[in-house]
């Protein structure tokens, strides 16, 4: 009897064991972190058309908007497809209608913020201008750091490419060792390309999406010459060794040529922002003496000439200072 119950008690608990574990192993399959990136690459890669058998690009079917009846209005305006190309490639987690209401919120706030300070014209129109625009300043530096980070990671990332090779992997598998162990950002971009590769998009068709994506001169190289090593052959390892060369090359040309243009831009710098200096630095000490310039229509007339003078000379200046290489 004591024997028989021992048994019973030892099958119990292997049963409770492995209840236990079947229904931790369901939860995390069907609720875990693993599937909900399944589940959001699927919603990603869903098909549109008739009875989804139409399969649409990836980077097509990004939501402009959560509201459904705002994402309709927003797709009809072929000019946003612009601005979420912008968002995507700046790797910023905001949606188009997020972006167009911040700006709205910016200029609207540009708009109340003179009428409470009572500000004269020529700086409330500075103002406005200001507050629209600095919403796309921010997007276009964010992008424009995280492309300078992709390329100087770049040449790494050729290397290992070559290096894979060489060991005897497949393209796409280094794709994925790329994703796994090289840094943000480009480890996301490689890996979200094996991922768009996995889910049934060509090979080609997914490295002009990373193209498009990181629009770079360096990585169309790359992508290029994959696509033509994928027509007629060839040793692809060497062509990513000589790329990594040539982009190393290239970026220490730069280097140089920032060193050799940096007084220029800091002189840039300051001819820029000493006029805004000084008239701020005059509006704290004798504003009385600075004031005649948007009371008195001459002086009106003459902030409107020295504004567009201003303008100009930055203008100028931004093109001799940028130099192409």
């Amino acid at each position: 009897m004591d024997t028989i119950f021992s048994a019973f008690a030892v099958l119990l608990f292997a049963a409770v064991i492995l209840m236990i574990e079947g229904a931790w192993l369901w939860w995390s399959g069907a609720h875990g972190s693993a599937a909900r990136r399944i589940a959001k690459r699927l919603r990603m890669m869903a098909a549109s058309g008739d009875g989804g058998s139409e399969r649409v690009d990836i980077l097509k079917r990004r939501t402009y908007c959560s509201h459904v009846a705002l994402e309709k209005q927003l797709r009809r305006i072929g000019s946003l497809a612009l601005l979420d190309r912008l968002l995507m490639q700046a790797g910023v987690r905001w949606s188009v209608a997020q972006f167009i209401g911040s700006s709205l919120a910016a200029g609207g706030a540009g708009l109340l913020l003179p009428r409470i300070l009572q500000m004269p014209l020529v700086p409330a129109v500075g103002t406005l201008v200001l507050a629209l625009a600095a919403p796309w300043l921010v997007l276009m530096r964010t992008r424009g750091a995280r492309l300078r980070k992709l390329e100087e990671q770049l040449p790494e990332a050729a290397d290992f490419l070559g290096r894979a090779l060489r060991a005897g992997h497949s393209f796409a598998n280094v794709m994925q060792m790329v994703g796994e162990e090289m840094p943000e950002p480009i480890a996301g971009e490689f890996k979200f390309a094996y991922e768009e590769i996995n889910y049934g998009v060509p090979m080609n068709e997914a490295l002009h999406n990373l193209a498009l994506r990181v629009p770079l001169t360096d990585l169309r190289y790359l992508v290029v010459a994959v696509l033509i090593q994928r027509e007629s052959g060839g040793n692809l390892a060497e062509v990513f060794g000589n790329i990594s060369r040539l982009i190393r090359a290239r970026l220490k040309l730069l280097a140089q040529v920032r060193v050799m243009s940096a007084e220029g831009r800091m002189s840039a710098w300051v001819l820029g922002l000493l006029p805004l200096g000084v008239i701020a630095l005059m509006m704290a000490s004798n504003p009385d003496y600075i004031r005649v310039l948007w009371t008195d229509p001459i002086g009106v007339r003459l902030l409107w000439y020295a504004s567009a003078a201003a303008a100009m000379g930055v203008l100028w200046m931004r093109k001799l200072i940028r130099i192409r290489v």
